[in-house]
């Protein structure tokens, strides 16, 4: 079973999961474990203050180490062996479905949500194994790219789709953007479904779905299917 641990301020975002869609059934199944870590838990005033103005000044706040610190210390404790620890960051590698596939080989990982302007850099130097960026653009805290992160993760987990083969079909998955699908009915208008799908010559539908992907690739996202046609001509 995969474990998640998620450090945030706000662990009721984290419900999102476990209520509907495919994380909801995987998480009924057992497939994954989700633990919520609040760092106000961890503050020892009255305010239970987490942030403090930044050195050397500017606008915003910065969360403070002691509280992150506690918190993954006592995560740590409630585990047999430390997981990998990945902070959610705007400086953090792209999530692709390669990271994603090289991420899935942790049965235990600690997701860090930062908030405001960020977290004192030396919880990051002692405690962080690596960064994590969803894209390049910046929203206001680390809930949301986690949420992503974990639900892409649990469509990983075998049992999670409803068929076996639905993850290994998906966009990105063999590096190309996925084929067109269509469903009934047969037109609407004035739009027919492609007569290839309609005949039922299971070759000639494989054939003409690669050859999509491929189109689709090179229409929509040339950076990609360079990466793709480099790859195929150095097999």
């Amino acid at each position: 079973m995969t474990r998640f641990d998620v450090v945030t301020l706000f662990p009721e975002m984290f419900e999102a999961l476990t209520a509907s869609g495919v994380s909801r059934r995987a998480y009924q199944q057992q497939l994954f474990e989700l633990n919520t870590w609040n760092p106000r838990v961890f503050t020892e005033d009255r305010h239970k203050t987490v942030d403090d103005r930044p050195y050397g000044g500017g606008p915003g706040m910065v969360m403070m180490y002691p509280p992150l610190k506690k918190t993954v210390d006592a995560i740590n404790q409630a585990v047999s062996q430390p997981g990998r620890v990945v902070y959610l960051s705007p400086q953090g590698a792209p999530l692709t479905q390669q990271k994603l596939i090289e991420l899935q080989a942790y049965d235990h990982l600690t997701l860090v949500c930062g908030r405001y302007e960020g977290i004192d850099e030396r919880f990051i130097t002692h405690y962080v194994d690596e960064e994590v960026c969803v894209g390049d653009f910046v929203v206001s805290g680390g809930e949301l790219p986690a949420m992503m992160l974990m639900d892409a993760l649990i469509r990983l987990i075998p049992g999670a789709l409803g068929h076996d083969q639905s993850a290994e079909q998906d966009s990105f998955a063999d590096g190309l953007l996925d084929c067109p699908h269509y469903t009934r009915p047969v037109e609407v208008d004035g739009l027919s479904v492609p007569d290839v799908l309609q005949q039922g010559n299971h070759a000639k539908i494989a054939a003409w779905r690669h050859q999509q992907k491929l189109l689709r690739t090179q229409q929509k996202r040339p950076d990609l299917f360079a990466v793709y046609q480099a790859s195929v001509d150095a097999d």
